[in-house]
């Protein structure tokens, strides 16, 4: 035990001691880069960062671009954070530019983060106890990029802070080291400064803390963001400089044709669109791949005989109600039981807990598992007080998103591959970007359109890369007091005004305006989809003027509502779906059409189906006892909402003279699956008096409940 506690604080020794040495080397070596980054920034920045006043291109007109442009320098496939940000690279250097996306605009692996914009603190770890340097340059890297982004998107991101609580005395010094080296790596690029807590500031700070064994803690900053309305943002950027992005758009085959030396190069797609069916192609200097788990597959259409190069890991995320976690300081866990980290964060008025790490299989729709649920949810009972009792039923939404890992052939587990990039050049031209991570996008993108100029024999083009502090829609003229001029110009309820401001910076004042009067003294506009979140019905009107083109494409990449709570996006549908057929005139089948594929996505990629209380409590009543329970339960949902609340059970059991203890409650409510934040659906209801039933010492007999003061 001596020996590995020596072990431990030689290795904290050798964080602040051998390894400062090699920090400051490799920090010199980037200070020669950063000289020409800020030459690239200054070059024709002022003039490319106004904030532009056209309107965006219709998505009928980006289509006829794609169809009618007689070549393209540059076609991208794939619109995720990679693809859009090479074709934001790519048009804002001049040069003429496309990209297409078979779904959305982050509808896969871009939506489904841990929403951290950050430089890898484990790797930095990594790096200096293996004297790994390429471990070290990533993290280099990741810290410059997560500066810029938090420069170039300031309604979209933000610092926050992440507390690693400590339980052993020694481990102290072993953290404290390593957020350091943190800091020192970031130098003045760092967001703020890390500290140490003590147990009592921790526990004032973080209060469902577990307490016992607490020595302390350590916190350390990162920024947080909003994924999928940071890619959509980029999309728009690139789209508002002269770019043509479509979404809904698929790949069928790469076209090919001999260049001047005879070589078969890819010189275009075949492409759909996948709204009307209709197959077009569109020609291109440049093909550049990034389309990040199905980076094999669009290789493959290039040569079926290739290499896979991706080893596709899930990452499961699970949301819970606000109250797990403050509202401003994340949790981060460096010791879960199997050795992964799990993350614990304030997010959008909500808490986010993640992440999985498994090998997968490649899909379009990856769903989370109820194992993997409950192991986030165990790992969170242990670093929780025994007071917060960790529930199932609270699990408001889960998703997968699947990481595009690098493979390497000799690790032995995906959490053993490096998140760095790799860019690949085939006999034929087409460009790949592979691997990576949300927060190096714009210098992967960089790198694959430096690689696409020189493999593909572009023209120089006008500009270098210009991306490196270049304003996303909505930044231009975003101020963290501009909510306050919506509610007192528009009438906007305060919390709908910071979340407008918040996720479209800018832009939000041109999405007031078209806010609906809501008929009443205050707010005066602004509708709300849902009850509980701040989603207004012109945010639906907006979303399509920003590409949507589904109710999916709505509820969970334009608004985040799917994300958030799949119970509430189910219920905000109906309207969601009737704001959409005004503006696209869907006919009644389309809007069914809509309905089923949203409630399918909803239950299978958010997670909607899983863990329902009816498969753990077998309901076993007689036909007669069935038809009484349903008609208590219809009785006392007096407004057809299709739940009753805990207060409603309460009532019952006491009108009908058996007053139940809360404790009582408390334990029958703990059985089944409350999966709607403490209300009661019918299934639930039926588990509850099953239970009820068959235990006679706390109720009623066997033979069903009385009915002593009230019929129901």
């Amino acid at each position: 035990m001596a020996y590995r506690y020596t072990r431990k604080l030689f290795g904290a020794g050798l964080i602040l001691g051998g390894s400062g040495a090699c920090i400051v080397y490799a920090n010199r070596r980037y200070q020669n880069q950063a000289v020409v980054l800020a030459k690239t920034v200054n070059d024709g920045m002022t003039e490319l960062n106004q904030r532009p006043t056209v309107d965006l291109p219709t998505r009928a007109a980006q289509l006829k671009s794609l169809e009618q442009t007689a070549e393209f320098d540059v076609l991208v496939i794939g619109g995720g954070a990679t693809g859009c940000g090479v074709a934001l690279d790519a048009v804002s250097r001049g040069l003429s530019t496309a990209v297409v996306e078979r779904q959305d605009f982050s509808a896969g692996t871009s939506s489904r983060s841990t929403k951290l914009i950050h430089g890898g603190v484990r790797y930095l770890q990594k790096a200096i106890l293996r004297l790994d340097y390429e471990q070290y340059r990533m993290v280099k890297e990741a810290l410059q990029e997560r500066a810029n982004l938090l420069k170039i998107a300031p309604h979209l991101s933000y610092p926050l802070p992440i507390m690693l609580p400590v339980y052993k005395w020694w481990q102290i010094p072993y953290y404290w080291a390593g957020i350091k080296a943190y800091d020192i790596v970031a130098g003045r690029q760092k967001v703020k400064t890390s500290y140490f807590l003590s147990k009592s500031r921790a526990l004032e700070l973080f209060p469902m803390l577990k307490k016992d064994k607490l020595v302390g803690a350590l916190v350390y900053y990162d920024g947080q963001h909003n994924d999928a309305r940071m890619n959509v943002a980029i999309a728009l950027t690139a789209a508002r400089l002269g770019g043509t992005v479509a979404n809904h758009v698929e790949v069928l085959q790469l076209l090919k044709k001999a260049d001047a030396s005879g070589k078969r190069v890819v010189c275009g797609a075949l492409c759909r669109d996948t709204i009307t069916g209709k197959e077009f192609e569109v020609r291109a200097k440049c093909v550049i791949n990034a389309t990040g788990p199905f980076t094999d597959f669009v290789r493959k259409l290039d040569n079926p005989h290739t290499k896979n190069i991706c080893q596709p890991s899930s990452g499961v995320h699970i949301i819970l109600p606000d109250y797990y976690s403050p509202d401003s300081m994340g949790l981060l866990d460096p010791s879960t039981s199997d050795g992964r980290v799990i993350f614990f964060l304030p997010w959008e008025k909500v808490t986010i807990a993640g992440t999985t790490d498994q090998p997968c299989e490649v899909t379009h729709n990856p769903s989370p598992t109820e194992a993997e649920i409950q192991f986030i949810l165990n790992e969170i009972r242990n670093y929780l007080s025994p007071d917060v009792e960790v529930r199932r039923g609270d699990v408001l939404a889960a998703w997968s998103g699947i990481r595009p890992l690098v493979l390497d052939p000799n690790a032995k587990s995906t959490e053993a591959i490096a998140r760095n990039h790799v860019i690949i050049i085939s006999d034929s031209n087409l460009v790949t970007i592979a691997g990576g991570k949300w927060t190096t996008y714009r210098h992967m993108a960089e790198e694959a359109v430096d690689a696409a100029i020189k493999a593909c024999g572009l023209e120089p083009p006008p500009h270098p890369s210009r991306t490196s502090g270049l304003l996303l829609e909505g930044a231009h003229e975003y101020s963290p007091t501009m909510f306050i001029r919506l509610v007192q110009d528009f009438g906007l309820e305060s919390e709908v005004a910071k979340h407008l401001a918040h996720d479209y910076g800018d832009r939000a004042f041109d999405v007031a305006k078209s806010a609906s009067l809501t008929g009443k003294r205050w707010p005066v506009v602004g509708k709300r989809l849902h009850v509980e979140y701040p989603y207004i019905e012109a945010e639906v009107r907006w979303a399509m003027k920003e590409y949507a083109c589904t109710a999916v494409d709505v509820i969970s990449r334009r608004l985040r509502l799917a994300f958030l709570n799949h119970a509430a996006a189910k219920e905000a549908l109906p309207q969601v779906i009737e704001v959409m057929t005004k503006e696209l005139g869907w006919s009644k089948q389309e809007q069914q059409r809509q309905m089923d594929y949203a409630c399918e996505f909803l239950n299978t990629e958010m997670g909607a189906k899983l863990g329902r209380g009816l498969s753990k409590v077998p309901i076993n009543f007689s036909r007669e006892e069935f038809n009484m329970y349903v008609t208590q339960f219809k009785n006392m949902d007096t407004q057809n909402k299709g739940h009753i609340t805990v207060n409603d059970l309460r009532e019952m059991f006491t009108m009908m003279g058996e007053p139940v203890m809360e404790a009582q409650l408390h334990e029958i409510l703990s059985e089944v699956d409350v999966s709607r934040h403490g209300k009661v659906e019918l299934g639930e209801f039926l588990q509850l008096m099953t239970l009820w039933k068959e235990d006679s010492t706390k109720g009623p007999t066997r033979t069903g409940l009385p009915t002593k003061k009230k019929q129901f």
